[in-house]
């Protein structure tokens, strides 16, 4: 097992783009492939890295002037929010990575959070040895079979 070296920090610090998206958990797979297809969402020595959440509830009102008809109460649809980076900062690609999300949401107007973000990357040789790091210790449930010893 390779020894940490400790005069070097474990991370740095890059600029990045933080995307939430909430939509019907069913849509998860469309919208994922429509990003995935302009972004690898890659990170560190990974790639197609995302988070989805557990089903909440979404509510809205139709407002007059949209697709649909206006709509007296609000309505509730159960929804997960996808959230992923986007490292490459160039305006371009992010626009590229929202159109992506736009074309393959079902909704006339998704909603969509955009923020700037700092992300960190692992210093490769720094940390390996650590006891928390799982490969240091009893393998946990999570860990995926083609990642256990």
């Amino acid at each position: 097992m390779p020894q940490t070296d400790t005069t070097k920090p474990a991370f740095t610090l890059h600029p990045a783009f933080h995307v939430t998206v909430q939509r019907p958990e069913a849509h998860l797979p469309e919208v994922l492939e429509a990003v995935q297809a302009v972004d690898p969402l890659t990170y560190g020595f990974y790639d197609q890295v995302s988070f989805a959440t557990t089903p909440g509830v979404q509510r809205f009102r139709s407002c007059p002037g949209g697709r649909n008809p206006a709509s007296e109460t609000a309505m509730q649809v159960p929804c997960t929010e996808l959230s992923f980076a986007v490292l490459d900062t160039d305006p371009a690609h992010l626009n590229q990575v929202l159109q992506a999300i736009f074309d393959s949401h079902p909704y006339e107007e998704p909603v969509i959070f955009v923020t700037q973000a700092t992300y960190t990357r692992h210093v490769p040789g720094t940390g390996l040895d650590a006891p928390a790091k799982f490969w240091n210790r009893d393998t946990p449930d999570w860990v995926p079979a083609t990642h256990r010893d």
